[in-house]
């Protein structure tokens, strides 16, 4: 098998061997074709990871592990885009490029409409395991307002500068815009592009350009 598959298990780990939900089984025996004793890597969504081998398709013997290093926290908080399919695009990609929270972000012409929980857990889960990932995005199960943000923010707005810090929070408003004076006067705005982006491009962008900053 050339793909080594990566999983994630969720802890606490008690024993040698980690048991797998019956979609991951799936998974792995009818797409991935994988066998008994096949190489897999896995994680627990918090740092730890390992490479195994399968004990059956159900479970994975674990062998050697390691630590990675907790990233700086970076969360997006966004107003949620219309529609199932756009809003998973927008959990796996940020979920990929390892943002470490996505909150939804209550906006004057947003729809304020909330992915399910865990719909949007597992997109979530789903990203780490195709991004070969260690660290889980935390995923909102409720809209936030600004107050409810960690500072330092930066709010996205066409047309707009720079951020002069690091942000620990990116705002991405509505396609329809940010509502006259609904940006708190002491949070800075960043522009992405002269263009009007898509909700879900404008968060990846922003993301992107952030973690492009940070040492690897």
């Amino acid at each position: 098998m050339g793909h080594v598959p990566h999983v994630l298990v969720e802890g606490p780990w008690k024993s040698d061997t980690l048991t797998l939900n019956e979609s991951q089984s799936h998974h792995l025996g009818r797409v991935l074709r994988a066998s008994p004793d096949d190489p897999v890597t896995y994680t627990d969504g918090m740092g730890v990871i390992g490479a195994g081998t399968l004990a059956g398709l159900g479970a994975i013997s674990r062998s050697q592990e390691r630590t990675v290093p907790k990233p700086r926290p970076l969360d997006l908080a966004v107003a949620p885009p219309a529609g199932k399919d756009r809003a998973r695009f927008l959990v796996e990609k940020l979920g990929e490029l390892g943002v470490t929270r996505l909150l939804w972000l209550r906006t004057v012409h947003g729809s304020n409409r909330v992915p399910a929980t865990e719909r949007a857990r597992a997109w979530a889960r789903a990203a780490l395991e195709q991004s070969l990932g260690a660290w889980l995005m935390e995923v909102g199960d409720a809209l936030v307002d600004w107050t409810e943000l960690e500072a330092p923010i930066v709010a996205c707005d066409p047309g707009s500068g720079s951020w002069a810090q690091p942000p620990r929070t990116v705002a991405i408003g509505p396609e329809g815009g940010w509502a006259p004076d609904e940006i708190p006067p002491e949070v800075p705005k960043w522009g992405l592009s002269p263009n009007v982006l898509r909700v879900e491009t404008a968060a990846i962008v922003g993301a992107s350009l952030v973690l492009a900053r940070e040492p690897h």
